[in-house]
């Protein structure tokens, strides 16, 4: 009887196992999933029941936060990649815009000169401001040497000199220091106003105790070679403004060597250092033009007219003064 029993027992609980799998499930009862994907192991190894890897994609990849949904169409050989293409990187910073850039191309810095518009433009204004300034400095230093009575008065009130070359100072220095300054309308064409007559009367009243055919002969001199220089300057492909540094510490050796030359006076060394100064202020003057040309390594902003007129000024002032310096030790020899 016991063995009965249990024979039984075991066959009634084989027999609700196999009711249990034979109940339909929720999937089946609402039209989900095939008995084929819910069987219980083991699992079929058919292909079809089976998820398939993506494709390959070939190189070159997208990048970006947005991935394109179509893959680039596969090689006809199917080995081969697909010859560099361009990429296309969207949510760029400049508006959101797609940049395109070559897959071989090296990442490069946009500058403004690129427009040669934008270029054209900035060096009218530059040039046409410049020259503005000269035949204002050089016409008071003309004034300044061929009347007699303007040349006394200007050598005994020196105290008039020494408050435009402080005005001209406090100005420069604002101009260079301060952007808004240099670009804001109309107060950069003041600044500049007022740096340029301040710095025309320093240079008259330098120009007055010097003899009247050495300052023509400087002035004449000056216009020759900043001219060459500008031209050269435009047409070079000599890359002049990676030298500025160079040309920074020549101008502090050519300081210390003019303020020990004070205590050892004498013609030979003031026609030396006048040449000395007049070249290296000459290759200051290429490196300023060759700034405002936009066309080298180092290029300077496109609102910075006024600056760029002021500091091409300074360079030509600055030469017309040494070449003054290399006149009168050759008039004292």
């Amino acid at each position: 009887m016991g063995g009965s029993e249990e024979t039984s027992f075991l066959f009634n609980s084989l027999s609700r196992m196999t009711d249990v799998e034979k109940q339909p499930t929720p999937e089946k009862m609402e039209g989900g999933a095939s008995e084929a994907a819910f069987a219980p192991p083991p699992y079929p190894t058919d292909s079809d029941f089976m998820q398939q890897p993506a494709p390959y994609m070939p190189p070159p990849y997208t990048y970006g936060s947005i991935v394109h949904p179509a893959y680039p169409p596969v090689p006809p050989d199917g080995n081969a990649p697909l010859p560099a293409q361009d990429i296309y990187i969207q949510d760029s910073p400049a508006g959101g815009a797609e940049s395109e850039i070559g897959a071989t191309a090296s990442p490069c810095f946009m500058s403004a000169f690129d427009d040669k518009t934008v270029r054209r433009a900035f060096i009218r204004k530059v040039f046409s401001v410049l020259t503005v300034q000269l035949l204002v400095t050089f016409s008071i230093v003309s004034v300044f040497t061929f009347s007699r009575t303007v040349k006394k008065a200007v050598q005994k009130n020196i105290w008039i000199y020494l408050s435009s070359y402080i005005t001209f100072l406090v100005v420069a220095l604002a101009l260079s220091f301060s952007s808004t300054l240099s670009r804001k309308h109309p107060w950069n064409f003041i600044s500049l106003s007022v740096v340029t007559l301040s710095l025309s009367y320093m240079v008259g009243t330098v120009a007055s105790f010097h003899d009247t055919t050495a300052v023509t002969i400087a002035m004449g001199a000056t216009l020759v070679i900043s001219f060459t220089i500008i031209i050269f300057s435009a047409q070079t492909r000599v890359d002049f403004t990676v030298c500025n540094g160079i040309l920074v510490v020549l101008a502090v050796d050519l300081l210390m060597f003019g303020f020990f030359s004070t205590f050892y006076y004498s013609n030979i060394l003031q026609i030396v250092y006048g040449c000395l100064g007049a070249l290296v202020y000459s290759l200051f003057l290429a490196i300023d033009c060759q700034l405002v040309m936009g066309r080298q390594k180092y290029s300077l902003d496109p609102e910075e007219y006024v600056f760029a007129a002021l500091v091409i000024y300074l360079d030509i002032i600055i030469i017309f003064l040494y070449i003054l310096i290399i006149l009168g030790g050759s008039s004292k020899n």
